[in-house]
């Protein structure tokens, strides 16, 4: 059997057409990290990335290293997520957000075998390999996103302004408005790694929460 890829699998969720749509999307387990700052130029940023990769990673491959997991099946990695709280009411000013000010959830899906023990087992297992990584930073957590509307935006993450007002104005028009309460945020999944890729290429799922107006 070849290794499962969820991109493949679940298609709908990362791979929605250029023009906005609606889904309901299911209940995924993610490895997350949380901090704030312009992704651009923040440490942090950079430090939850490593986190991040260096413990889903681990969990892939920790049947190379002891017993597999319960249940453990061969998989691609999934793409980087980001969950960010955007300091605006007003969706005329998206493309002059002062970045610094961005808080972000930044994190990785994790197959439905990954328990807290697994993910336990894989801190305790990278912790020897990279015993500078602050993995405290991580948690293992359950995102029930529920009803969205999403959209692909192709092109560089700075070009991505016009995108959301495209999606933010099919929200309204579809008799929906955007629902940031209980923690639901702005949602971002980065399907392609921009230092192998050319900005204009790029491939960025654009997801919004959603109630009925």
């Amino acid at each position: 059997m070849p290794p499962i890829d969820f991109k493949k699998q679940d298609k709908a969720l990362y791979f929605p057409g250029p023009e906005p749509s609606i889904i309901s999307v299911p209940p995924m387990r993610y490895i997350m990290v949380d901090g704030s700052g312009d992704p651009n130029t923040s440490s942090a940023y950079k430090d939850a990335l490593q986190v991040l990769y260096g413990l889903s990673y681990a969990i892939k491959m920790s049947p190379k290293s002891g017993p597999a997991p319960a249940d453990y099946f061969e998989y691609v990695v999934p793409p980087l997520e980001g969950l960010w709280t955007l300091p605006i009411t007003d969706y005329s000013t998206i493309d002059r957000i002062d970045k610094e000010s961005l808080v972000w959830t930044s994190m990785i899906r994790q197959p439905e075998f990954v328990t807290p023990a697994v993910f336990l087992a894989a801190k305790s297992s990278l912790a020897r390999k990279k015993p500078k990584l602050d993995l405290s930073l991580a948690r293992l957590e359950l995102l029930e996103e529920g009803l969205c509307a999403q959209v692909m935006h192709t092109g560089s993450y700075d070009e991505e302004p016009a995108t959301i007002r495209n999606l933010v104005t099919f929200i309204h028009n579809s008799g929906y408005s955007e629902d940031f309460a209980s923690g639901r945020r702005h949602h971002e999944i980065y399907l392609n790694d921009p230092q192998k890729t050319a900005p204009q290429a790029l491939k960025t799922v654009i997801r919004h929460p959603i109630r009925q107006a």
